[in-house]
């Protein structure tokens, strides 16, 4: 062995001892914060460890000052993972996921809090806002909408009857994979996925497996648990399902699209301050009266706002009324939406600010 690799194995070892020191020192810090809360607590003020907009500030800080050679998504799951285990020592998170273990929605809730919080899996995105609502469970991650399906309509409806807000936002690439407990991946005969994740592969299965049945079930992850009990079948689901049961991963990335990817909300009871890079969702009903979509959207283009979606859903009040679900950049607590929510409210029926929230970083 070279004097010269040596010499870089020994920088390696110091930096390393050094950076272990820095961490827990940093952890420390966390510790006194617990203890300097906990003791400007007022009475009957409820304790919130969890900062999302400190967070995202602490992100985007270290991506914005990131020399290299690390690649910012890699400096943003370093930190997300340091953030993480320091959060854990102030507080343990319980986070309700649409599941079963093993779901894109998963992998999601890892990306926004880190691996030191308990995932608790639901089976319907309904009882996700249950499990948040009753408090069984702090925080909540549900998908709302995929760049090749769209809008998962169901979730914008919970919206309509849930005191809950949006506490942030998840941007998850979707990467299909064909996976089997068999290694001749041309002779299955039957193909488990969900029915998003069969439409997503649609060319691909058409080209390369077109006489598999195509059979939609509940979710990936339990796609992957029927693959791995007949080895004439397999599944399309990601990496995580592989994992969990032991399937082998025999044609990957085979979704049509390759920049396909899922945006999940972070539910929760918590208001979030503004962190310097927001988005505000609302939830509004128009007065019937001409021109009203017009008036709901001229005070945001008046103020300067940019809207990035907006979807309609039936009210479920009466036939041929709808609510708006829309996104704008911003903080409710902006200037300029101030503004533009008090003149929405004028020519709104109803108008609700769903929360204020940081952008999902990458």
């Amino acid at each position: 062995m070279s004097n010269k690799l040596l010499k870089l194995r020994d920088r390696i070892d110091a930096l390393d001892s050094q950076m272990l020191v820095l961490i827990n020192e940093r952890a420390k810090c966390a510790e006194e914060v617990a203890i300097a809360k906990q003791a400007s607590l007022k009475e009957g003020e409820k304790l919130c460890f969890y900062r999302p907009e400190r967070e995202a500030q602490i992100l985007n800080r270290m991506v914005a000052d990131n020399p290299g050679p690390l690649k910012s998504k890699q400096i943003t799951k370093i930190y997300r993972d340091i953030i993480s285990s320091c959060l854990a020592l102030e507080e343990c998170l319980q986070v309700a996921y649409l599941g079963p273990e093993g779901t894109f929605t998963q992998s999601a809730v890892n990306k926004h809090f880190g691996d030191w919080v308990t995932t608790l899996p639901q089976e319907s995105i309904a009882q996700v806002f249950q499990e948040v609502d009753t408090g069984r469970a702090h925080y909540g991650v549900i998908p709302i909408e995929n760049s090749t399906g769209g809008v998962i309509t169901h979730t914008l409806d919970m919206f309509l009857n849930s005191p809950l807000s949006i506490c942030g936002e998840v941007h998850l690439p979707i990467h299909q994979n064909l996976m089997s407990m068999n290694s001749d991946w041309q002779q299955t005969q039957r193909i488990y996925s969900h029915q998003q994740s069969l439409a997503q592969c649609k060319r691909w299965l058409a080209k390369n497996l077109p006489n598999a049945e195509q059979i939609p079930v509940s979710s990936n992850a339990e796609a992957a648990r029927m693959a791995s009990k007949d080895d004439t079948a397999a599944a399309i689901a990601g990496i995580a399902a592989a994992k969990i049961y032991k399937l082998n991963i025999l044609q990957a990335n085979i979704e049509d699209l390759a920049n396909n990817t899922t945006r999940f909300m972070i539910i929760g009871n918590q208001d979030i301050p503004a962190s310097g890079a927001d988005k505000t969702s609302l939830m509004i009903s128009a007065k019937n009266e001409p021109g009203s979509l017009f008036n709901l959207l001229k005070p945001l283009a008046e103020h300067g706002l940019d809207m990035s979606r907006i979807e309609s859903r039936p009210s479920q009040n009466n036939n041929w009324e709808y609510v708006f679900f829309l996104d704008i950049n911003g903080h409710k607590d902006d200037d300029s939406v101030k503004k533009a929510l008090a003149e929405l409210e004028q020519h709104a029926d109803l108008l609700r600010v769903l929360g204020s929230y940081p952008i999902a970083i990458s």
